[in-house]
């Protein structure tokens, strides 16, 4: 599914599924733990890291999601500056120079805001630039559905099987990697008064 070069486009794109577990809902004040990736077209070519927890809050609500420990973090997870430097040099292996890495995630707005800060901080750039393909904008698009059910209870049952996420963030990389391509496979909606 990797994107060609189309009209006014001069790179190559490549799609790469990305999910983050973190503490809680912004980056300015939780940390990030976790972050899978994998590319959209290989699922089994595949990034994983746990990150030592920033001194920043934690909730109870989303270390019971992703099942993580902020004590075995502080002493297992790699710091944050080599695992995000490793993650870009998984992103410019994976993608051929002149090629483009998107960015794709299933709610992308929370996942990239994460990823972007910790690149922005830890690297001095982001790697895929400050722009993210949102799979549930994408289905509501590609399917004429509403924003509600583009829900992975809605979409879950049709395209993965009914299996629910697992909240590992690699586990739901590929996840949303397969949904993804099932939704790309769709023939695109028309609504009604298209005259084309």
């Amino acid at each position: 599914m990797n994107a060609g070069k189309g009209q006014g486009v001069d790179h190559e794109e490549f799609f790469i599924s990305v999910d983050v577990e973190t503490g809680g809902a912004t980056p300015a004040d939780y940390a990030l733990l976790s972050i899978g990736a994998c590319l959209v077209d290989d699922p089994e070519t595949t990034f994983y890291v746990e990150l030592q927890p920033e001194d920043k809050r934690v909730t109870v609500e989303a270390l019971e999601v992703s099942k993580l420990s902020v004590d075995i973090l502080k002493t297992m997870g790699e710091p944050p500056e080599s695992a995000m430097k490793r993650f870009a040099d998984w992103v410019a292996e994976v993608v051929p120079t002149g090629g483009r890495a998107v960015f794709v995630g299933f709610n992308a707005a929370f996942d990239w805001m994460f990823v972007a800060d910790y690149f922005e901080r830890y690297v001095g750039r982001n790697p895929f630039g400050y722009t993210a393909l949102d799979i549930k904008a994408f289905a509501m698009g590609r399917l004429g559905c509403t924003w509600a059910e583009t829900s992975m209870r809605v979409l879950g049952p049709k395209y993965l099987s009914g299996r629910p996420l697992a909240h590992h963030a690699l586990s739901d990389a590929q996840d949303q990697a397969a949904l993804f391509r099932a939704l790309y496979a769709e023939p695109a909606h028309r609504r009604e008064d298209d005259p084309s």
